[in-house]
Parts: structure tokens; sequence; C-alpha cells
């Protein structure tokens, strides 16, 4: 068995998460500071790629990315390497399309973090990354980890965009998701199961997580109540 496809799913979700956990943890803690309006905007902005059918993404990051279009071109010419039908173009679309869960998830933990501990760090002398990194991070932890474990496996099970960015070349640009996609395609029924199986088990784990990660934050929320 081939586990070429297992080792590109964990290394591209792996990248993308950590773009993701960056990109999210930032646009959260500013957007979350924002009036209603520019927030609420903003929102259906940074969510849309989560109702988005998947192809619809591939195509919007063809459109931006492909040889023949001013950035790929450019990227193309100028550097000489392609944006698209490479292992690492998935990392395209699998951050599109997991940021959405790592941004709201972060963004609900910020907002429900009690202000007065910042303001009593900064009245300490305590800069804002001080604050953020020593204060803020780790009263919204459960949160966000719960977001880089759902961005993650989101990443992991992509396909409809990842196969129209990425394609699939056995050995170059294999996932999980594209090789259960040609399997079936071949009829290899056995072969899809397998890799269906490792997905199933995979994220399972990852769910697992998240609950557990949910339990313990209400725990504490409610630990800090009484």
């Amino acid at each position: 068995m081939d586990w070429y496809p297992l080792y590109n799913s964990l290394r591209i979700a792996a990248i993308s998460t950590v773009a993701v956990f960056f990109l999210g943890l930032l646009a959260a803690y500013y957007i979350a500071k924002l009036p209603r309006l520019a927030k609420g905007v903003l929102d259906v902005v940074l969510t849309l790629p989560l109702v988005l059918p998947p192809t619809v993404v591939g195509w919007l990051l063809l459109v931006l990315l492909g040889p023949k279009r001013p950035l790929g071109l450019w990227v193309l010419e100028t550097f000489g390497v392609k944006l698209v039908m490479t292992w690492w173009s998935a990392i395209f679309a699998t951050v599109v399309v997991a940021f959405p869960l790592m941004y709201r998830t972060a963004r609900g933990a910020f907002e429900s973090f009690d202000q007065n501990l910042a303001d009593a760090g900064r009245t300490l002398g305590r800069s804002n990354t001080w604050v953020f990194w020593r204060v803020r991070m780790p009263c919204c932890r459960q949160g966000i980890l719960a977001g880089s474990v759902l961005a993650f496996a989101r990443a992991l099970g992509e396909y409809g965009a990842t196969s129209m960015v990425a394609g699939y070349t056995p050995g170059r640009t294999a996932t999980i998701s594209t090789t259960v996609y040609q399997l079936w395609r071949t009829n290899d029924d056995a072969g899809a199961l397998r890799w269906v199986l490792v997905n199933v088990a995979i994220s399972a784990v990852f769910l697992l997580t998240v609950n557990l990660l949910e339990t313990r934050q209400r725990q504490s929320r409610k630990g800090g109540g009484r």
C-alpha cells in the first residue's frame, strides 16, 4: 500500500493549519473590536468559503493563480514557479476552506474574554503584545485549540478545491480524498475502502479532541463563575 497520500495529506493539513492559526487569530482579534456593521460585513466576506461549494472555491483559485492569469503568469515568469498542479498548490485551497473555522472559533473566544484582565495588565505597564500572549491567549486557549483542530480536520478532508488546483498525480499531488475518488473511478472498492477507513479514523480522533476541549472549556467557565 502506497502511503504517499497519507503523508501528503498530513503535511498539507499541517502547513495549512499553521497558516490559518496566525491568520485567523489576527483577523479575529482586530475584527472583534470593530463596530457591529463593519464586523458583519467582514464576517460575511471571511466566512463565505465555508458555505460556497468547494468547486466554486477551486474555480476562483484557478482564476487567480492559473498560469495564464495575471498573478500566476507573473510568478511563473519571475520565479519560474507554477502556482497550480503541484503538491503545495493544495495549501492555497485548504487555507481558504479552513480559515473560516479558525476565524469564527477564535473570534468567539476573544469576544467572551474579560476585557478587565487586559486593562489590568496595561495598568501594570505591560505592552499590548505581552497582554495578548500572556493574558488573552491563555484565557482563550480552549476555543483557539478547538478551532485549530477543526481547521486541521477540514484541511485533511478537503477534496473539491484541492482536486481542481492540485490535480491528481500518484506520488506527487495525491491526497487521501483524491485517491479515494480515483480508486472508486477504477472500480477498486477495496482500495478505496482502506483509505476511507484511514480518513474516518483520523477524523474521529480529531472530533473527539474537539469535544474534549469544549468540555474542558465549559468546566473552566463553570469553575470561574463560582
